[in-house]
């Protein structure tokens, strides 16, 4: 097996850095508000309680992905458990809003449930296809 020579410097042996994630994470979050201002202003083709619906869910998912990439990305550079930890948190608190949201969006305010999905759903589309893109 031979070996790999040292790095120079301006050089890193890292597969991607934090920088890397943090664009990652306002790329995810111009495209997830682009799709669900789209969706809003498809669903106010059934009314305006519909529209305001679709805009709730997808910016409860937006909300979430923004939490969960401040989780992941918020600190500084640290050991491989931290992160592990950043991350999960990140996840745990982008599901716990994107639960509220929802539930404050159908249960609480009483906007349509199928909208508020709708919108929801397109966000999450979004962070797909964000996410997948290779620019």
């Amino acid at each position: 097996m031979a070996l790999r020579p040292l790095p120079t410097p301006g050089h890193t042996r890292v597969l991607n850095s934090i920088a890397a994630g943090r664009r990652l994470a306002q790329r995810v979050a111009v495209a997830q508000t682009v799709a669900t201002l789209a969706t809003a202003l498809t669903c106010l083709i059934w009314g305006r309680a519909a529209g305001l619906g679709a805009l709730a869910g997808g910016l409860a998912m937006t909300l979430g992905s923004g939490l969960a990439a401040w989780g992941a990305f918020g600190g500084s550079v640290a050991g491989g458990g931290v992160l592990l930890g950043r991350l999960l948190l990140g996840t745990a608190l982008k599901w716990i809003a994107v639960g509220m949201g929802l539930y404050l969006a159908i249960a609480t305010w009483k906007l349509p449930a199928p909208a508020v999905l709708a919108g929801a759903v397109a966000a999450t589309v979004a962070w797909l296809f964000a996410v997948r893109s290779k620019n």
